[in-house]
């Protein structure tokens, strides 16, 4: 098999699941590193064997047809763009852009220059979530009618070594979390229809109690809690909250409901994790896991995947028509607070093709 040579854009904490992950699929290889600090890749490149270039130099690369983003979010469209503009395939960090005017700027260019464009989360793929859609695929809980989404916690401040981009125009729990909630939510049920939503902002700033900044003040510019309803075309209506501002809680992630049962789907943040089902009047009961990738860090999947597609032409999952969808769901739960409206959305998505059950990890078709 060709392996499809790959580089990366911002050597951020994230790049190292990333580039941990890759070594797990034949499709890829990663040829080179880049960041606007060249002192963060090249640590990142000397810790993984590979070169650390300026990004003019990773993008004049004749072996690098896949650049993956990993930048900060309000970096992501104009370093996709750039990307995009050297003919390259591009594969980002979610969201896809701080807004659906800026997404939309990538895959007007992207369909332009015939290239591809695919975006984080690819956690669905996981083989906790794909064990959800075969079983919702099957009928096991009858037809969904409804559901939950869950992921609220006190702040990335506690935690990340730089948070204050979570707290910015392009952060938020819900362009931050949402994405992994909302893209499994899609390819269990299929495309959202409209949005009604909830966003508040009760303080101005944050004290970090990470290192190295304990102690520092930061910023918020973006609602720190999101609540409301997805309604899906589907007919099911999921009702959502995604927050910076809650403590503790003990709902589960993602609870499915359906005229034949429930299903209990795992973190989406997370590509394994225990599924379980219950009939209708009956007890929860654990389901096996019917696919790979569920045991440790996959977190390139969607890029092994994507280069899966150009080997063998076919579309990639974590596409960004799928990432262009979920921003616009995300963007309308702000605009419906601030309207006191339900907003429809205009885009729609298909869901992504199921992966094969039963095959070994870094399998794809």
């Amino acid at each position: 098999m060709r392996r499809i040579g790959v580089g990366i854009i911002g050597c951020g904490v994230i790049s190292r699941a990333y580039i941990t992950a890759m070594t797990r699929f034949p499709q890829i290889e990663l040829k080179a590193v880049s960041d606007m600090q060249q002192g963060a890749a090249e640590a990142r490149g000397a810790e993984f064997g590979v070169p650390a270039l300026r990004t003019d130099e990773l993008l004049k690369r004749d072996d690098i047809e896949i650049v993956v983003n990993l930048t900060v979010p309000l970096a992501h469209t104009d370093v996709s763009l750039a990307v995009l503009n050297a003919g390259k395939h591009v594969h980002s960090e979610k969201p896809l852009g701080v807004n659906v005017a800026e997404a939309r700027k990538v895959m007007e260019l992207a369909e332009r220059k015939g290239l591809r464009v695919g975006c984080a989360p690819d956690t669905f793929l996981g083989g906790g979530h794909q064990t959800a859609r075969k079983l919702i695929d099957e009928g096991a809980i009858g037809s969904p009618v409804a559901g939950s989404a869950f992921f609220m916690c006190p702040g990335h401040e506690r935690w990340h070594p730089a948070p204050g981009f979570y707290y910015l125009r392009g952060g938020g729990p819900m362009l931050d979390m949402g994405p992994y909630y909302i893209t499994d939510l899609v390819q269990l049920l299929g495309p959202v229809a409209s949005v009604m939503g909830s966003a508040t902002r009760l303080r101005s700033e944050r004290v970090v109690t990470s290192q190295p900044m304990n102690g520092a003040r930061i910023p918020v510019e973006v609602a720190t809690h999101v609540a409301g309803q997805l309604e899906f075309v589907s007919g099911a209506v999921v009702s959502i909250a995604m927050s910076f501002d809650v403590p503790k809680h003990k709902h589960a992630p993602i609870e499915i409901y359906g005229t034949g049962g429930s299903l209990l789907v795992p973190d989406p943040n997370r590509f394994g994790g225990e599924v379980m089902r219950a009939e209708a009047g009956g007890e929860w009961t654990s389901v096996p896991l019917t696919h790979g990738c569920s045991d440790g860090e996959f977190r390139s999947i969607g890029v092994a995947d994507m280069a899966a597609g150009i080997l063998n032409n076919r579309p990639h999952r974590a596409s960004g028509a799928l990432a262009l969808h979920v921003l616009e769901a995300m963007e309308a739960f702000q605009t419906s607070s601030d309207e006191g409206r339900r907003v429809k959305l205009e885009t729609t998505a298909e869901r992504p093709a199921m992966l094969p059950a039963g095959v070994p990890d870094g399998q794809l078709d």
